[in-house]
């Protein structure tokens, strides 16, 4: 009788475990959903916003927008730093805090590992058109935008194939404008701002 309730228990138990990394999964395979309040920015859209931003204009410009509470921003980590790696000598990084917490810039740099501006400044979602993380933002040498959106269709971004960051910075790079990215790059997923739920 004894051996029978462990074992019961045993199922019970892996069975839960199971059914919550099953749901964990599937919430973040789902599409954010959308804000009521949403407008959307157009390929091509000037962005304007704080000068400092880019101020001599010599190299494009690349937005990671993150928050350190959503596991998809953290997933992220190890693909965006080597995005930086590979192109951060012709493209300008940056980093774009989206939390209700407070962090330093010197924590998040500590996170990436790598020394790159960060930014705080939340309206910087709503002008790019970003509403959740982990979201890519590249914008060329005169401030408009080329591409807003997913990295990867893979939760940890080891898909090459759908690796549409580096697909941006690519074409970007080799001034192609007649590139064309399929529904999955464009819909978000991932983390609503700002809470991440």
């Amino acid at each position: 009788m004894k051996k029978a309730l462990v074992f019961f228990w045993l199922v019970f138990l892996f069975s839960a475990i199971g059914c919550l990394f099953w749901y964990n999964d599937l919430i973040y395979q789902l599409p954010t959903p959308i804000p009521k309040d949403y407008k959307s920015i157009e390929k091509g859209s000037l962005i304007v916003f704080n000068k400092d931003l880019n101020k001599d204009h010599s190299k494009p410009v690349f937005l990671h927008f993150f928050n350190p509470d959503c596991p998809c921003s953290r997933f992220n980590i190890k693909h965006f730093k080597s995005l930086v790696k590979a192109y951060g000598d012709r493209i300008d990084f940056r980093v774009v805090v989206l939390s209700p917490k407070s962090f330093t810039q010197e924590i998040i740099q500590n996170k990436f590992g790598l020394q790159i501006p960060i930014l705080f400044d939340a309206t910087l979602a709503k002008a790019c058109g970003v509403y959740s993380t982990p979201q890519a933002v590249l914008l060329d040498q005169d401030q408009r935008l080329y591409y807003r959106g997913n990295y990867n269709t893979t939760r940890y971004c080891t898909d090459e194939k759908t690796s549409f960051a580096k697909i941006a910075l690519t074409g970007l790079l080799k001034k192609q404008t007649d590139l064309v990215f399929s529904e999955a790059a464009l819909k978000s997923y991932g983390c609503t701002l700002p809470d991440c739920k």
